[in-house]
């Protein structure tokens, strides 16, 4: 029987829980293996430790899908699996239709991911033991999901790594391009054929709904009080302005808010449901900016957010260049100070927010970006605190798994330093109950949440 075996010397990782094994661990390899096919694997000393699938071209040459022996992966084995899944995104991920149904290694099927958009699956099959059984894990969603169709996203570049060719297209019943879903009782509209990876990124729905306590209590700034007024013939207790007229704007206690690289538009629709006053939507594609329009409509937010296809840092960048020059003019002439030429026209921009959020796309991808991801990163939320207005929230996050956290929050750290802020992190958070991780597997703790209150020095 073909098998693998480890070295001796090398960290006990396998034992330990971690569900891939490299080429560099392997001391030798017996009998024929076709690539793809499962192999157990053993000790040193042929003691087994689990059984996964092998791909000689991959660094991640051995892929663990059981510590038991297993001959093949049936459909009644993906049956099994999928069962599990759905048990578990039962439980936790209560009163929702649509979620991830399958997370790769953490759900002991690593190389794959389904994701659930109401009655329409997207897979992405994304390794060469997974791609063998895309019938049978076709058959098996079918009969455990029931679902009206299943669609392939696997048009990603890391199935190149394994030998494999980008795909996508039906596999399965029939599957509209757009499908509505809900989230958070939002109305948000996926597009599955060409939306970025599978057509929406749920890892973020708890963080989301985070924002809430973010997005009201701001009236006071505005010198908005809730006073007994008499209105319309009876005394009432009502929002009252400074000057003892009653506020008849509904989010008259909102927050104004920033959202970059908005995609969806996801974290702007949070931002109206929970009370926002404002949301200023940015995205540098043209494409999220019609999505988050459709989906700011589709809610019925239309008269509060307002949409800017930009590049995020540059448009940071030159609200802060505004905002340093209007602090400038507003001292020239003190003492000490130098005289502005006030006849020229003030630079443009200088726009300050309450809340400022940033989700911005992984910026380490390798680990050798995590230098460039760092100054990236600090750039982008050195701005971002420079713009949120005194005592207001910054909020932000990565996505990139070599931006360990401790690392994420010293470039933070970092940014404020630099910008004369400091900070108080009021939460942190990762990925949603969908996006369980296994302990010990550090890749599965990708995504960074944080949310700070921003004050000056």
């Amino acid at each position: 029987m073909a098998a693998v075996f480890l070295q001796k010397k090398r960290k006990a990782r396998l034992e330990q829980g971690h569900p891939w094994v490299y080429k560099s661990e392997i001391e030798r390899v017996e009998g024929d293996i076709v690539p793809g096919q499962l192999v157990p694997v053993q000790s040193h000393l042929g003691q087994y430790l689990a059984t996964g699938y092998y791909n000689e071209a991959s660094q991640i040459t051995v892929r663990i899908v059981s510590y038991k022996p297993l001959e093949a992966m049936t459909t009644d084995f993906f049956v099994e699996r999928f069962t599990r899944c759905l048990q578990h995104r039962s439980r936790f991920v209560k009163d929702a239709q649509s979620y991830r149904l399958v997370y790769g290694e953490a759900d002991f099927l690593p190389g794959l991911i389904v994701d659930k958009f109401e009655d329409t699956l997207v897979v992405q099959i994304l390794t060469l033991g997974m791609d063998r059984c895309r019938e049978q894990i076709v058959a098996a969603l079918a009969q455990v999901v029931k679902p009206t169709g299943i669609y392939e996203r696997s048009d990603v570049p890391i199935r190149e790594l394994e030998g494999l060719k980008q795909t996508k297209g039906l596999l399965y019943g029939e599957c509209p391009k757009h499908v509505d879903i809900l989230e958070n009782g939002l109305r948000i509209r996926v597009d599955i054929e060409e939306g970025q990876k599978t057509g929406y990124f749920f890892d973020q729905r708890e963080n989301r709904a985070a924002i809430a306590p973010l997005m009201t209590g701001w009236g006071h700034r505005s010198g908005i009080e809730r006073k007994e007024v008499e209105h319309e013939g009876s005394m009432q207790t009502l929002p009252v302005n400074a000057n003892g007229k009653v506020v008849t704007f509904p989010y008259w206690d909102g927050a104004s808010v920033l959202e970059c690289f908005s995609h969806t538009g996801s974290f702007t629709l949070n931002a109206c449901k929970f009370g926002a006053k404002k949301v200023t939507c940015l995205d540098i594609s043209e494409h999220a900016i019609e999505s988050a329009r459709t989906n700011v409509a589709l809610n019925g937010f239309q008269d509060r957010v307002e949409f800017v296809v930009a590049d995020a840092f540059e448009y940071l960048r030159t609200q802060v260049k505004g905002l340093d020059e209007r602090k400038v003019r507003a001292n020239a002439g003190g003492s000490g100070q130098a005289k502005i030429d006030t006849s020229k026209p003030v630079a443009e921009g200088g726009r300050t927010w309450d809340v400022v959020i940033l989700d911005p796309p992984a910026f380490a991808k390798t680990k050798s970006a995590v230098e460039g991801a760092c100054r990236g990163y600090k750039d982008i939320n050195l701005h971002g605190m420079k713009l949120v207005n005194e005592g207001g929230y910054l909020v932000t996050a990565s996505c990139s798994y070599h931006m360990h956290p401790e690392l994420f929050l010293e470039t933070i750290h970092a940014a404020a330093t630099d910008a004369g802020k400091l900070l108080r992190l009021v939460e942190f958070r990762g990925a949603g109950m969908d996006h369980p991780r296994i302990l010990g597997v550090d890749e599965g703790h990708y995504l960074k949440f944080a949310i700070f209150e921003v004050r000056s020095k």
